[in-house]
């Protein structure tokens, strides 16, 4: 349904995040951070995460880029 497709496209986001990071690109990893971010905030908005979940998430994925940057 609605709230799995959601789910799947946050997924998608943050696995482009997760992949740039991996690859050590800190510019491809900080563009693809802020793009998932709205995406993940919207999956809040629709009841499909919890709040603190992509707070969570959120953070943790940008200290990884941060550190990717330093």
């Amino acid at each position: 349904g609605y709230a799995q497709v959601t789910d799947f496209l946050i997924r998608t986001f943050v696995k482009k995040v997760e992949t740039a990071i991996a690859a050590g690109d800190a510019d491809s990893a900080r563009e693809a951070l802020r793009e998932a971010q709205p995406e993940m905030q919207r999956g809040v908005s629709r009841g499909i995460l919890h709040k603190n979940t992509v707070s969570r998430k959120i953070s943790r994925l940008s200290a990884r880029v941060k550190a990717l940057a330093a």
